[in-house]
């Protein structure tokens, strides 16, 4: 078993990892930590990087675990990441095919923050055509060999020299950035065409 945490859209490490593994499950019962792939993404946009964040309410303060996340709708942000994902990837060669998948995500109104990475993830998943389970632990996991929990985080830089590159919609205004939400791998370059193993290594 290889543990990882709730993401939204996740990075493109993160979906390797857990398609490689043969029972990966997703932790949600650990206390919610703030600023991480937990409620957000990573997306290469005409103004360059941009982070895609999900706001959220921590419904016991500083003690609310993961499963108890609450999504806060003050804030339009359902129509701030699809105006975003439509304007960053217009261009890009396989949009038109892969984004009635995500149309559900933004037109649903899901109350917890890990029914909307669920629903994320089982569009990804179908877009990639990967026959994988999401399940979720039922109790709090203190120890476990393959513990990638924590192995993924907007804030870690990645060595792009080491990250295979793939074309990029702005390639011609910025360099390549590694490691970007699973969703600019499958917009530019199509499912089939990037062997995703080849990325776990990275972690």
């Amino acid at each position: 078993m290889a543990l990882f945490s709730s993401a939204y859209f996740p990075c493109i490490s993160y979906m390797a990892r857990f398609l490689e593994d043969s029972s990966p499950e997703i932790e949600i019962w650990e206390t919610y930590h703030k600023q991480t792939y937990r409620n957000r993404c990573r997306v290469m946009t005409a103004n360059g990087v941009e982070s895609l964040s999900v706001p959220v309410i921590k419904v016991n303060g500083n003690h609310t675990m993961t499963k108890d996340v609450v999504i806060s709708y003050k804030e339009h942000w359902q129509q701030i990441h699809r105006r975003c994902l439509e304007s960053a990837y217009k261009a890009a060669p396989y949009f038109d095919h892969y984004y009635d998948f995500l149309k559900p995500i933004f037109e649903t109104r899901f109350e917890k923050l890990i029914e909307l990475n669920d629903a994320a993830m089982q569009a990804v998943l179908k877009m990639l055509k990967a026959q994988k389970e999401i399940v979720h632990t039922t109790d709090y996991v203190r120890f476990t060999e393959n513990d990638y929990r924590e192995a993924f985080s907007p804030k870690k830089e990645m060595d792009g020299g080491l990250f295979p590159k793939y074309y990029q919609v702005f390639s011609a205004k910025y360099p390549f950035e590694p490691d970007l939400s699973i969703l600019d791998l499958v917009f530019n370059e199509g499912p089939g065409t990037i062997h995703l193993s080849g990325y776990a290594i990275l972690t």
